[in-house]
């Protein structure tokens, strides 16, 4: 009698089980990307689609998975974060920088990116927070609210709810990248995850981060951006020394005078240039209309150029293209306004940004995570004097000293190991290090996976 009471159970308890699992299966059909319009034929699976982090206040983050190009199945997954505050995921990383996909001037079809980061991982890109690209919220007041601090939240919800709608990545090596304000983004999340796992289950197997041109510590960045713009003769002693003098980049609010002397250096002294990329042309059609918001106190990034210095505006006729929204099941809910790379109104209203995320580091560090950083050499926005002012302040050990790091047969950069930090320069590198220097960025990021130090020959 005993032992048919168990088989019975067990029968149910597998029927049950097949019903979950055919739930599962189903929900993920339902995010499938069958093909992107003018998109050429390729070998992983792609989904997308929206994840609700927010139940009381409606506020759903819209992602789009790219699998690895082989063994998705046994391939860490990697989340991308892009900055802003408010920029998009999906213009900027997915479709510029790691994507797989890159889009043609006529902003209507797509080619191949030849180094794009999922041919070595399951790439998932996120548009966070709600309000950029295609992520919503039902709660206007949230627009204006938005920060730091619910941010990192909202992407730790996302990544618990996503991984029950995609079981197999649970317990999966996990890591998460970013450039710019993301990083802010990128440690806070990581620490969330840490401090999460502590109390729950460890679903979300967190490996370490790897970061570029990161916005790290308001006075760091600040002495380190102006250094830059000073080292690289994009203004005068005078303009140099006035900012020094009288810019707290600390302060909630600055002076007078140190804000009129910025503006008269970026408005008088850079010259028509590109800030994220100070050797490569502008664009034309953006020369006059791009507005940079360059804030000594926490250098944030809005717009940002490319090698194509228009590619920006390729992703804006794409995405709002309804057959291309309709493939994604995107905009599903109507959103009252067209799809844009970044939203002025999150920057514009961003609620909360911590003044350092170097403690971050340290306690992430003391867990044992990988931790990476990386800068573009020719980015004056969040540029490379910044970040190395900003790590130096750790006081980190020396394990390898600095050395010349090699990709494709030539130096792709320099590179020092410290104890628990790798630091990395890559050599011609804008802000949007990928689109400027892909096969460079491909080898960098090939190595972190590996856990490797960078090639020295």
């Amino acid at each position: 009698m005993a032992l048919i009471i168990n088989t019975k159970f067990l029968l149910l308890f597998f029927f049950f089980l097949l019903s979950c699992l055919s739930t599962v299966l189903a929900s993920q059909e339902d995010d499938r990307i069958w093909a992107l319009p003018g998109q050429p034929a390729v070998p992983f699976s792609q989904f997308s689609g929206y994840v609700t982090v927010d139940d009381h206040h409606g506020r759903a983050l819209f992602y789009w998975l790219t699998e690895a190009y082989t063994s998705p199945h046994t391939k860490p997954l990697v989340l991308w974060l892009n900055g802003g505050p408010g920029c998009s995921s999906v213009a900027y990383g997915a479709s510029e920088e790691i994507g797989p996909f890159r889009i043609n001037k006529t902003g209507s079809s797509l080619y191949l990116n030849t180094y794009s980061w999922n041919r070595e991982a399951n790439i998932l890109f996120l548009e966070s927070p709600a309000g950029v690209g295609f992520s919503y919220t039902n709660t206007s007041s949230d627009l204006k609210t938005s920060g730091d601090e619910r941010t990192a939240q909202d992407a730790l919800n996302f990544l618990v709810r996503w991984m029950s709608r995609f079981p197999q990545y649970q317990y999966r090596d996990f890591y998460i990248s970013g450039e710019s304000y993301a990083g802010h983004y990128v440690p806070q999340l990581a620490q969330k995850i840490y401090h999460y796992n502590k109390a729950n289950p460890q679903i979300i197997n967190l490996k370490g981060f790897i970061v570029g041109n990161a916005v790290t510590d308001n006075y760091y960045d600040g002495i380190g951006t102006v250094t830059y713009w000073w080292s690289h003769c994009m203004i005068s002693d005078k303009s140099y020394k006035t900012i020094l003098t009288h810019c707290n980049f600390t302060a909630e609010k600055t002076s007078k005078i140190c804000d009129d002397t910025v503006r008269y250096a970026i408005n008088h002294e850079f010259g028509r240039i590109d800030q994220y990329s100070i050797y490569t042309p502008t664009c034309p059609t953006n020369s006059s209309s791009t507005v940079r918001h360059l804030r000594l106190k926490s250098t944030i990034l809005h717009r940002i150029s490319g090698y194509d210095p228009c590619t920006e505006n390729y992703a804006e006729k794409y995405y709002n293209l309804p057959e291309v929204q309709k493939a994604m099941h995107a905009n599903v809910t109507g959103i009252p306004y067209k799809w844009t790379s970044c939203s002025d109104v999150l920057l514009k209203y961003w609620n909360d940004s911590a003044v350092s995320v170097l403690p971050i580091y340290k306690e992430l560090i003391a867990a044992g995570l990988r931790v990476w950083v990386f800068s573009g050499d020719t980015d004056s926005v969040v540029p490379v004097t910044a970040t190395r002012f900003s790590l130096n302040s750790l006081n980190l050990k020396i394990n390898t000293r600095w050395y010349p790091w090699y990709s494709g047969g030539r130096v792709g950069g320099w590179t020092e190991v410290y104890d628990g930090l790798t630091f990395a320069v890559v050599r011609g590198a804008g802000h949007e290090v990928p689109l400027f220097q892909p096969r460079r960025a491909f080898t960098l990021f090939k190595s972190f996976l590996e856990g490797k130090k960078l090639p020295t020959s």
